[in-house]
């Protein structure tokens, strides 16, 4: 029924010939993990352990323990499932450091420790506690992820309260929600480290130890963000505004948030607000971002070293995002990788051998797939496919980088462009708006056939540089996986 009503939507609305999921066994094989028969494993988190074995942690306050994670057939008992913790609330972030597990549950982080070496976690420490909890329903928290210096950050939803009459707890708007929060290292109480999110479900660090969140499309954000979080930076969500003054806030200026600006003028014109990174245009790339994580694999998950993967909900599938640093701040692009999976991913990490684990539940809301929750892997083939593997900024316009090379005679002066900005208001979402077609010429392919650039007549500051290539084909023979890519241009190179 889920599949059915979103194959609808997508048909009414002229989207599915463009957005049918693509295949992706070829390159990436999918592996459904069998679980317990008596538990339900709503993945909340993932964390590889040192010595290959992998944690689980559950919607449902349960920490699990996979032996042998990587094994095949992936029967329970090959897997060897042991329940290692039990007990939390709704655990929707789970992490290893330091000799222990770390998991993030509604009212506080949780030191997890098995000290008598029974499989079995026999002490449950306070890691961080302080913020405000209402009861309101979307009062989520997530994390943890340790900077370089040890100090744990982690984000909290919005309370997304009304004013209507009757609201109840759903009015309120406890401490530090909309917030990421940073609780130094050697202390349990946490700081406002950065303000103006709505429901930022995803958060981990690269291999520098920059810290990285996402958030879900809703009011004030027009569609799903990738965001590089910095300490008293605001990110555009008016309703973290009200604890601006609290003591502990790092904020570093007071927005004064208007209603009657485009994004890219509120960049401009709202102080102290910091644009995301990376945009992810709504429906092109899903419609709610979730767990994430960068490939530190060294190539053994294929040719997207240190890019990002991003968790999406609805369609059941994990987006790419590449990175630049442009005037000293991250901005890039982003492309789809696959989707179709047998159900919501909330949860995605590593495993030794390169293949990427995914948790997933539907948690009741609509989700593409026939399962209500689960794990699966995608394992790499071998076969790399032929791929944009980066689109880049450069002055003038951009660069196209292949994870093959392309064919000299392909007919890249076909692509389709435009480029468009959102709403910055508190209604829910945003359309694309002032979008224009970009002027493309001087289309040159480098000697290796790698690297494809092109000239750009009208760059915008501040808007999402959409490209929707045509079928190009490698010097292989082989046709693109993706044709869709998109680049938030906040500075001009």
């Amino acid at each position: 029924m889920v599949r059915s009503c979103l194959l609808l939507f997508l048909a009414v609305n002229g989207l599915w010939a463009q957005f049918t999921p693509v295949p992706h066994e070829a390159y990436y094989r999918t592996l459904t993990l069998q679980t317990p028969t008596d538990a339900i494993i709503e993945v909340g988190g993932l964390a590889p352990l040192p010595d290959g074995r992998l944690a689980v942690a559950t919607r449902r306050g349960e920490v699990w323990i996979l032996a042998k994670p990587t094994a095949e057939p992936p029967t329970a008992a090959n897997l060897g499932w042991s329940r290692f913790a039990e007990g939390l609330h709704e655990i929707l972030g789970l992490t290893f450091h330091d000799g222990a597990l770390y998991a993030t549950q509604r009212s506080e982080v949780t030191r997890l420790t098995d000290r008598n070496a029974d499989g079995r976690a026999d002490e449950y420490l306070c890691a961080s506690s302080g913020w405000g909890v209402s009861g309101a329903y979307h009062e989520y928290a997530y994390g943890p992820v340790f900077d370089a210096q040890g100090n744990m950050h982690n984000t909290l939803n919005c309370s997304m309260g009304k004013t209507w009459k009757g609201a109840g707890e759903e009015a309120k708007h406890p401490l530090w929600r909309g917030w990421s929060i940073m609780t130094p290292k050697g202390y349990t109480k946490p700081v406002g480290f950065s303000a103006g999110y709505r429901s930022p479900s995803g958060l981990c660090r690269n291999a520098a130890g920059e810290i990285f969140a996402n958030d879900q499309q809703g009011n004030w954000v027009p569609t799903s963000p990738i965001i590089h979080v910095q300490q008293g930076a605001f990110y555009g969500h008016a309703d973290a505004l009200g604890d601006q003054a609290q003591t502990g806030s790092l904020l570093k200026q007071r927005p004064e948030v208007r209603e009657d600006l485009s994004v890219a003028k509120a960049i401009t014109q709202i102080k102290g607000y910091h644009p995301p990174a990376v945009w992810l245009p709504y429906i092109k790339f899903g419609q709610s971002t979730t767990g994430m994580h960068f490939d530190e694999t060294a190539g053994r998950f294929g040719p997207f070293t240190d890019q990002l993967f991003v968790g999406e909900f609805v369609f059941a599938g994990v987006n790419r995002v590449s990175l630049q640093r442009v005037r000293g701040q991250y901005q890039g692009a982003c492309y789809p990788f696959v989707s179709a999976l047998q159900c919501a991913v909330l949860s995605l990490n590593f495993l030794q051998d390169g293949s990427m684990i995914v948790g997933q539940t539907n948690r009741g809301w609509n989700s593409y797939g026939d399962k209500p929750q689960g794990l699966q892997r995608l394992i790499p083939t071998g076969k790399v496919p032929f791929e944009v593997l980066r689109l880049e900024a450069i002055p003038g316009g951009f660069e196209f980088t292949f994870t093959k090379p392309v064919r000299a005679n392909s007919a890249w002066g076909q692509t389709k462009a435009q480029s468009y900005t959102y709403q910055h208001h508190g209604k829910y979402g945003s359309p694309e708006i002032e979008s224009e077609p970009l002027r493309l010429n001087q289309w040159s392919l480098s000697p290796d056939g790698l690297r494809l650039s092109v000239a750009c007549e009208n760059l915008r500051a501040g808007f999402v540089h959409e490209f929707e290539l045509p079928p190009l084909i490698s010097s292989q023979g082989e046709k693109i996986w993706h044709q869709i890519c998109a680049y938030t241009l906040n500075q001009l190179p």
